[in-house]
């Protein structure tokens, strides 16, 4: 299905490509219900997904791929559904770390690195970015444990901590980016959400501030490299004026 607009206007260029592209997952759940399988059929059926979308990122071009994979809400989903999680995420990680390395693609994590996350989790995940460290091409990011509010909390909390010791002069925007999970991390130009829901989920607060949002109802299964293309052109077709502006706002500088 072709991805529904959020409010923008029109006439950007047809062939202008996001930069940093930002996917909330969703709708595992409901295409392995709609078929009669279990619910974690629809995840299995989802990292077929998760690499057509790095294929199709990288042939139109994208630099910055973050995905929603596991939120800190997550943890309140059936104990059996979350075992399965935590180890088909890592059971990913060590069949496919190979395959993203072939593609020159750097992984990243963003999200709390603490229990209940598993040790053996985070040690892999750690020993993904080191090996995928040199990776030049797109970058991607995944949000593991990942709640927004949370990492800016997190992020207030570093700064406050460091204006107490002296370290810091005053918080800022500046300052609170550079205490981000990925301080390293561009703007998002595009965030999509999967499955025709219509909300951000607590995803990228700070980074998404200034994104253009399109909304398909395509089930994550099924998002494919055609319906990643049809989103960028969705995008494309904007005229992002950041308030007014024209020249992108510096995240150090926010607009009043």
């Amino acid at each position: 299905m072709a991805a529904s607009a959020s409010r923008g206007r029109r006439g950007g260029s047809a062939d202008r490509v996001p930069g940093h592209v930002a996917i909330i997952m969703d709708g595992n759940g409901r295409w392995a219900n709609a078929r009669g399988l279990r619910r974690n059929a629809g995840h299995e059926a989802g990292e077929e997904a998760l690499f057509r979308s790095v294929e199709g990122a990288l042939a139109l071009g994208v630099r910055d791929l973050t995905v929603y994979a596991f939120s800190t809400e997550n943890w309140r989903r059936s104990p059996e559904e979350v075992r399965f999680l935590l180890e088909f995420n890592r059971s990913l990680l060590l069949r496919r770390v190979d395959e993203l390395i072939d593609r020159d693609v750097r992984v990243r994590f963003i999200g709390r690195r603490a229990r209940p996350v598993p040790g053996r989790l985070i040690a892999l995940m750690e020993r993904t970015e080191e090996r995928t460290a040199h990776c030049s091409r797109m970058t991607l990011r995944i949000a593991f444990n990942y709640g927004s509010r949370s990492e800016l909390v997190d992020a207030a909390r570093r700064a406050a901590e460091d204006v107490a010791s002296g370290a810091l002069r005053r918080i800022d925007a500046r300052s609170l980016a550079a205490r981000l999970d990925d301080p390293a991390m561009p703007d998002v130009d595009l965030l999509i959400r999967t499955s025709g829901e219509q909300r951000v989920s607590n995803f990228l607060l700070w980074q998404a501030a200034y994104a253009e949002l399109v909304f398909t109802d395509v089930l994550w299964p099924d998002f494919d490299e055609a319906e990643l293309a049809r989103c960028v052109a969705v995008y494309a077709a904007r005229d992002r004026r950041f308030g007014g502006a024209q020249d992108r706002p510096s995240s150090a500088e926010p607009e009043a």
